[in-house]
Order: structure tokens, then C-alpha cells, then sequence
């Protein structure tokens, strides 16, 4: 409990100690009333304070002033019909500040929740200098630097593994609660835990460009973008109030003029003591409290698992969403070719690998690439000479004097030598030695492991269409997809053409829910802007796609866009519970209340009830476990 918090109770208990006792104090008059106004202070001069401030500064109908206006009014019947009984007043307000406590006790604790979800901000990094460990701000550290980082420590800026072995714990930023394990030469992003080995990383980016920063960023300035319903629920309080407080001075006003005309004596002080009653009923906290709340619980319970949403607007949209569109390449597959076959005549599958890898030792393309992480021996580059690589065909070479030819079947027609095509779906190596067509290796890209089931799970979450693009051949494009489940498939696109892709989507499914893009690389960011929500692989994404999109995803996995979806709906879900919950019981209270059916206790046990309700029901947003 903070400070503020503390006093607040102290506030209570005394002010609840003083009306209790005053009960039994035998005085009256102007002793019983000053007593009665000190409990009254106690407990609600902040409120008399605000609704001051509020009246000068021309915000008059707040729930500050209602409360203040409804009990000095209850004051002022009590002094007129000289009863000396104030305790009602002072009640009321006692109950009003018990609501508050709890309410500020709440959302203090959701966001204390989420800033120890988020806490990944590291007050240091370690710099070696003269043989010692010397802390510096991260904001001090250039890029290049080499910094070190000590078991239990935070990694404090994106870079590579130069020395060393560890496993990181990545649970703040991508809710895995498993440990993953990395070496020298992997890529590690700020904000994840080394568990056990010393680490020496080369810094890739400055502090403010870093992951962890940015992850910050978006987390605070989530509540800066507000949804419909927020932005209904201020414009609601805006006009609801004052529309209240004139039907309250009605209420007070009409019934004895009216009985007043037929000849009768009316008791004013009843139809004031019934408007006050509905003043208080009237008061809008539930509302203005619950529903940002629930949005910030939103955010921050799917924070936990991975999933950064930007705003309580893209909340809102993201529980829409009826079609799901894939870039292929990094967001459903790894975007890290793999061989996985080889095809030969009588040379051994070895042999032939081996012949491939050195022939192309001198490339960095990823095909290249690919085969000698295949081959998986150490590539002596000296057995390789007379390297000549053809542009969009392949290379020739030889290795340990034996001529070698990899590469397409261009190269092959090219070099007139005799080749069989292959059945097999992905990039295809053929290869000839001394001339004579020796076989082939199929090469493709790696579906990632859990995006069949993601979607499947995006079908079970009510998503109607699944769609592909990718510029790949459409025979690779085809068996990706038909292996994965997506029900529409589009191949062979440039850039350009997914934004178009994109577009005819948006314009046959007008109406009928948002349209959500998947993507990872630089090229897909003109199209996460176009999609109504745009989602972004985090992890390894570009920095171009996760600032164009709405939502990032930060550990690449396409199961947590289901996992969003049904979060974003969960949350969205109570807002709606909270909205219609708060203006039903309001809306049945102000009613008993004009009436005469019930009093001013009655009011603020409504008042402070549905508030309280409402508040836990909001905090329910944070719990992830279930979806």
C-alpha cells in the first residue's frame, strides 16, 4: 500500500471512529454540528478541494462535485429541519472514500503487475577497461562496444555473442518460461536474463534503438491511443452529467410546484433530499474508472505472453479480425534454407554434398550457405581453383582438379549436359562432374514448427480466411500452403503487388470484419500500414516493419497471433460487461432513487458497489493463463 493510500485510511478509520462515537456524545446544537463537520472534513476535503478546482477551472460536473453537492446539501436538510442528525452526509462520504481506496488500491496493483512485468529497463552495463568491470549508463555505451554481462544480469543493449555461452531467460519479453540456450556468433536483444555463463557481446545498436527501449516505448505510449468505447465513455460522462444534474434540480423543483398549484403544501426538503439521492446514484466513476482500466489490463496481460499491443485501438480492431494474411518467408517458414534431399546417380549422397559445398565456397548466398552448413565440415578453400559464377545459372569450379558444376537447370543446358528434373518441391541443385550429370539437391525453406497449428488455432479462435503471399515460385508456394492449412495462396508477387493483394482483400471483405497482415521483412512494412491491423515478428523482424505495425509479436511465433486475437476479445468482452452492468444498475437506481424507494445509504452502496465490481472485473484482463 503507498503513502497516499496509507493516509487515506488513517482518514477513514478516524472519521468512522468520530461518527460512531458522536452517537453517543449528549450535545446539540451549534457543538453537535461543529463536531459533525470536523468528521466531515476528515474524510472529504480533498473532494470539497477538488470539486473547487474543478468549478474555477470551468470542469464543473465531475463525480467530485455530485459528491460534494449532494452531501453539504444533506447538511444543509439536516440543519434546516433541525434534526442534528448529520451522519448521513458523512456517510455518505465515508463510503464514497472506501470506494476510492478500493478503486486506487486496484489499479495501483494492475499496474504495479504490469511495471514488474515490464521491468526489463537495465540500470547498467559493464565495460572492461584496465582489467576491471566498470558500470556505465547503457546510454553511455557506442556501437561496437564490447560489454560484458555476468550471470543474473540484465543484457543491456541488442548485440552478438563474441566470447562465451549461456542460457538467457526471455520470459519478460516473450512470456517463454523456458531458458533458451546461446553461443558465440547468435544474436541477442536486450531485456532477457543471463542465467549462467560470463557473456562478451559486441553492441548492434545504441540503448534508445535497442529492443528493450523500444518495447518501453510502445508499452507507454499504449494508453496515449484510445478505442471507440474510450473515447464514447468520455464523450458519455461529458454530456451525462450535466444532464443529471439538471434532471436532479428538476426533480427538486417540479413535484412542489406541481403540488403546490393543486392546492397542497409539499414538503420541499423530501424532493430535495430525493435529488440529492440521485446525484449520487448518478455519479459516472464506475464507468470512467473501469473501462480504461480494462484496456490497460488488456495490454499489459498480453504484454506477459509476448504479444505488444500499441493501443486500446488496435485492441479494440484486433478482436474484429475475420481474415489473417501471411507473408511466407520469416513469418510461417524460418526464412533459413535448409537441404533436404539429395538425388543422385552412382556417387555417394556424401560425395556429392561435399562437391556441391566447395564449389560454392566462395558465395554468400543463402543457397550456398546452405550446403555447406550441410556439409558440416570445415571447407578447405585451398582444394577449390578456377572459381568462374555465371549470373542466374550457378558456378563452375574445380575441386582437387576435378571439374564441378552446381547450379540450375539454366546452367546445365547451358553447359549441354543431359539432366533429370526433380519431383520434389524447392530449389534445385543439379550437379555434373568432368561433364557428366552426377544428380541433384533439393533445397527449401523451413516451415516454422508451430505454424500448422497456428492455423488451426486462428479457424478455432472464429478467423474465416487465412490468406499467403509470398514471392516465391508457385509450386513452392502451393505446397507450403496446402502442408500448412491456408485456404487462399497467392505466389510469385513483388512488393508492390501484396499491397494490391492486400487492398482487393480489404475491398471483399468491406463490412464483414478486419483484415490483419502477418509480416517480418522491410518490404512487408507498406503493407502492415495498409492492413486495418498490422502484426509484426518481432524477434528477428526489421525495425521498418515493427514500426509500421500495430501489434509485434516478440518471439516470432504465429501461435501467439491466435493467442492475441482471443485476448484482445477477452478484454473487449469485459469492457462491454463493465459498460452495460454500470448503466443498468445506474439506470434502475436513479429510478428507486426519484421515487423515494431508496436513500442516500442505498445510493452510495450502489455507487461504490457497481464501482468495485466493475474494477475487478477489469483486473480480470490480465489473467492469461486460460486463453
Amino acid at each position: 500500500m503507498s503513502k497516499k493510500q496509507k493516509i487515506m485510511l488513517a482518514r477513514i478509520l478516524i472519521s468512522a471512529a468520530m461518527l460512531m462515537g458522536l452517537a453517543f456524545v449528549p450535545v446539540s446544537g451549534l457543538p453537535r454540528m461543529a463536531l459533525y463537520l470536523i468528521a466531515y472534513l476528515v474524510i472529504g476535503y480533498d473532494i470539497l478541494k477538488k470539486a473547487g478546482k474543478g468549478i474555477l477551472n470551468g470542469q464543473v460536473f465531475d463525480e467530485n462535485f455530485l459528491m460534494t453537492i449532494a452531501t453539504l446539501g444533506a447538511i444543509a436538510l439536516a440543519t434546516y429541519d433541525r434534526s442534528g442528525d448529520y451522519s448521513e452526509a458523512i456517510a455518505v462520504m465515508l463510503f464514497y472514500q472506501v470506494g476510492e481506496l478500493f478503486q486506487s488500491y486496484a489499479v495501483g496493483k494492475s499496474r504495479r503487475n504490469i511495471s514488474a512485468l515490464m521491468d526489463i529497463r537495465p540500470d547498467y552495463a559493464n565495460i572492461e577497461r584496465e582489467g576491471q568491470l566498470v558500470r556505465v549508463d547503457p546510454d553511455e555505451v557506442s556501437v561496437g562496444s564490447i560489454i560484458v554481462v555476468q550471470p543474473g544480469e540484465k543484457i543491456p543493449l541488442d548485440g552478438m555473442i563474441v566470447e562465451g555461452a549461456s542460457a538467457l531467460n526471455t520470459s519478460a519479453l516473450t512470456g517463454e518460461s523456458l531458458p533458451r540456450d546461446a553461443k558465440a556468433g547468435d544474436e541477442v536483444i536486450s531485456g532477457c536474463i543471463n542465467m549462467t555463463g560470463v557473456l562478451k557481446i559486441k553492441t548492434a545498436r545504441e540503448f534508445g534503438e535497442s529492443t528493450v527501449s523500444k518495447i518501453l516505448e510502445l508499452v507507454e505510449n499504449a494508453s496515449s491511443r484510445k478505442s471507440k468505447s474510450e473515447n464514447f465513455i468520455s464523450k458519455f460522462a461529458r454530456i451525462y452529467t450535466p444532464v443529471v444534474c439538471i434532471v436532479a434540480v428538476l426533480l427538486a423543483v417540479i413535484p412542489p410546484v406541481v403540488n403546490l398549484t393543486a392546492g397542497n403544501l409539499a414538503l420541499w426538503e423530501v424532493w430535495i433530499y430525493r435529488a440529492l439521492t440521485f446525484l449520487i446514484i448518478s455519479c459516472p466513476c464506475a464507468l470512467v474508472v473501469s473501462i480504461p482500466l480494462s484496456f490497460f489490463a488488456g495490454i499489459g496481460g498480453a504484454s506477459k505472453v509476448g504479444v505488444l499491443i500499441k493501443g486500446s485501438n488496435y485492441m479494440e480492431t484486433l478482436s474484429k479480425t475475420k481474415v489473417v494474411v501471411f507473408d511466407k518467408t520469416g513469418t510461417l517458414t524460418k526464412g533459413v534454407f535448409e537441404v533436404n534431399g539429395i538425388h543422385h546417380n552412382a556417387m555417394e549422397n556424401e560425395k556429392l554434398l561435399e562437391y556441391a559445398a566447395l564449389a560454392e565456397c566462395s558465395s554468400s548466398h543463402p543457397i550456398s550457405k546452405s550446403l555447406q552448413n550441410a556439409y558440416g565440415k570445415e571447407i578447405d578453400r585451398s582444394r577449390v581453383t578456377d572459381i568462374e559464377e555465371i549470373s542466374g545459372h550457378g558456378v563452375v569450379a574445380k575441386v582437387d582438379g576435378t571439374t564441378v558444376a552446381a547450379g540450375n537447370s539454366k546452367l546445365m543446358k547451358k553447359l549441354d549436359i543431359e539432366y533429370k528434373d526433380c519431383h520434389s518441391v524447392g530449389t534445385i541443385i543439379h550437379l555434373a562432374i568432368d561433364g557428366a550429370y552426377a544428380g541433384h539437391i533439393v533445397i527449401s525453406d523451413v516451415e516454422k514448427p508451430t505454424s500448422r497449428q497456428a492455423i488451426a488455432q486462428l479457424k478455432k479462435a472464429g478467423v474465416e480466411k487465412t490468406v499467403m503471399l509470398t514471392g516465391d515460385a508457385k509450386a513452392v508456394a502451393d505446397k507450403v500452403g496446402a502442408d500448412l492449412g491456408v485456404d487462399e495462396i497467392h505466389s510469385e508477387l513483388l512488393p508492390g503487388d501484396k499491397v494490391s493483394e492486400v487492398e482487393k482483400l480489404l475491398k471483399a471483405h468491406t463490412g464483414k470484419g478486419k483484415l490483419a497482415f502477418v509480416g517480418d521483412g522491410i518490404n512487408d512494412a507498406p503493407v502492415l500500414s495498409r492492413a486495418d491491423i498490422g502484426i509484426a515478428m518481432g524477434a528477428l523482424g526489421s525495425d521498418a516493419a515493427i514500426e509500421a505495425a500495430d501489434v509485434v509479436l516478440m518471439d516470432d511465433d504465429p501461435m501467439k497471433i491466435a493467442k492475441g486475437i482471443m485476448l484482445s476479445r477477452k478484454c473487449i468482452s469485459i469492457v462491454y460487461q463493465n459498460i452495460v452492468f454500470a448503466l443498468l444498475v445506474k439506470a434502475v437506481f436513479l429510478i428507486l432513487g426519484a421515487t423515494g424507494i431508496t436513500n442516500m445509504w442505498g445510493a452510495i452502496f450502489a455507487d461504490v458497489g457497481v464501482t468495485v465490481l466493475a474494477v475487478l472485473n477489469a483486473i480480470r484482463a490480465l489473467r492469461v493463463r486460460n486463453i
